[in-house]
């Protein structure tokens, strides 16, 4: 089964949240890497950047610097030891994708644009399943033909 994670399952990966163990469980059952795109690399970091910011601006929003530094740290080791690997995909393929399922699914669901690319990429990527905890990107996925776990 082929599997595609967004932000919301590596952020449930990389920091301890409700959803971790689950995040934990399934990851430690899948038989190979987990493989993301750049797309969601660039969100995870970005994301993780954000909260620094949202912290430094209000102690009780986001999180501190050094635990953004040990998320980041972790990620990258996953990187490079081959744990998470980066799919290329086709991006002129995946707007084409975008497109239809925003143009089906947005206007009714309030859908987010990297909710959106999250599901367009697995689409073309030929996955089955979509790894999200996103309680609106998760009825996308089924929308599309896609499981939604864990």
């Amino acid at each position: 089964m082929s599997f595609f994670p967004d932000t919301s399952f590596l952020c449930a990966l990389y920091r301890e949240q409700g959803n971790s163990p689950k995040a934990r469980n399934f990851y430690q059952l899948l038989d190979g890497p987990l493989g993301i795109s750049t797309a969601v690399v660039f969100e995870f970091r970005q994301s993780v950047r954000l909260q620094v910011f949202l912290n430094s601006k209000d102690a009780t929003k986001g999180y501190r610097q050094a635990e953004a530094t040990r998320m980041l740290a972790k990620f990258e080791q996953n990187l490079a030891s081959g744990a998470l690997v980066i799919i290329r995909s086709d991006w002129s393929e995946v707007l084409l994708i975008a497109e239809r399922v925003s143009a089906a699914h947005t206007i009714r669901g309030g859908h987010r644009s990297w909710d959106v690319l999250h599901v367009a990429t697995a689409l073309q990527r030929g996955s089955q399943t979509l790894l999200s905890f996103d309680l609106r990107q998760r009825p996308l996925a089924a929308a599309n033909g896609l499981k939604a776990a864990p």
